[in-house]
């Protein structure tokens, strides 16, 4: 090899060596980059004033992703957070998109309440850790589950309520599903400025290996409920369909006398069955007409805002 050659190969290794560094110094500094801090992630949009919004989570240096609906006017309005479903399927809960929960929330808005819907760590773009995970069946600990899911509801509640067109007293806290076994759960550790919740389908373990009427362990449910009970004293409304496969008529009242008996304050409401599966019901805009009016004179039970 000539000397010419030689230098060419040292000044190819230097070049080299030289773009290396310089990609990794780039890619050092891009991941120590902070990324977008706490609260509103562009403009309003639409009728329901719909913005995208960071909040703080349980999990340190991990932001719920959120949807933002507000009545129009500067406020402060009274909160309310609806919280939706999971599952224990680490794929699903991946792909989850951000809750919309649209009749719900309209109603929400139209009675002038800011509606904030998080998406929980472990699902969806938020990722992180999943704080909801229930077990096997034969350990399954419910409690647990719907304690990781207040967790997240309670850091919600927190940085929203700091927000100056947000009432700190008043609030509502909604979900359906997993998120509504989570609003119960959050009861259960006396909240300060909460003054009602409402679960749509609430529960865990339900349609296990997707069978439906098949709950994972219905007796370990039961008795999570009544251990809520025992703590909660926030007015809980409890709403099911006819034909939740995954919630039974006779399972989902059971939860409710158990929480009841146990000290809670329930309001157990059984709706008509709705399409092929009731799960969702709170979903079709046709089912307001059922849970509208009782969501309505129950919030009016609960004194004003």
């Amino acid at each position: 090899m000539t000397w010419d050659q030689q230098g060419a190969v040292v000044r190819a290794v230097l070049l080299s060596v030289a773009f290396s560094l310089a990609f990794g110094a780039s890619a050092a500094l891009a991941q120590s980059k902070p990324g977008p801090g706490p609260g509103p992630q562009g403009a309003e949009e639409g009728d329901l004033r719909r913005q995208v919004w960071l909040i703080p989570s349980p999990e340190p240096g991990v932001l719920m992703r959120a949807t933002l609906l507000r009545p129009r006017g500067a406020g402060p309005f009274p909160l309310a957070v609806v919280n939706h479903g999971s599952t224990q399927s680490a794929q699903r809960r991946a792909a989850m998109p951000l809750p919309s929960y649209e009749e719900l929330s309209r109603w929400l808005v139209e009675r002038g309440y800011v509606v904030v819907l998080p998406q929980r760590p472990g699902h969806g773009a938020t990722g992180g850790a999943y704080l909801e995970n229930q077990g096997g069946c034969a350990t399954a600990d419910y409690r647990k589950a719907g304690l990781g899911a207040a967790a997240s509801i309670a850091a919600a509640v927190g940085y929203m309520t700091k927000q100056k067109f947000v009432r700190p007293t008043g609030v509502v806290i909604a979900g359906q599903s997993a998120g509504g076994w989570g609003a119960i759960a959050f009861a259960s550790r006396v909240p300060r400025g909460v003054k009602a919740v409402i679960s749509f389908s609430g529960g865990r373990g339900g349609r296990s290996y997707d069978k439906p009427n098949n709950n994972c362990a219905p007796d370990r449910l039961i008795a999570a409920a009544r251990r809520f009970g025992t703590t909660a004293r926030i007015p809980t409304l409890w709403l099911y369909s006819a034909n939740d496969s995954y919630f039974a008529p006779s399972l989902s009242k059971r939860m409710a006398d158990e929480f009841r008996a146990a000290g809670g304050r329930a309001e157990y409401h059984l709706l008509p069955a709705y399409g092929a599966e009731g799960h969702r019901f709170v979903e079709a805009p046709e089912s307001m007409l059922a849970w509208g009016p009782i969501v309505r004179d129950f919030l009016a039970k609960t004194g004003k805002h």
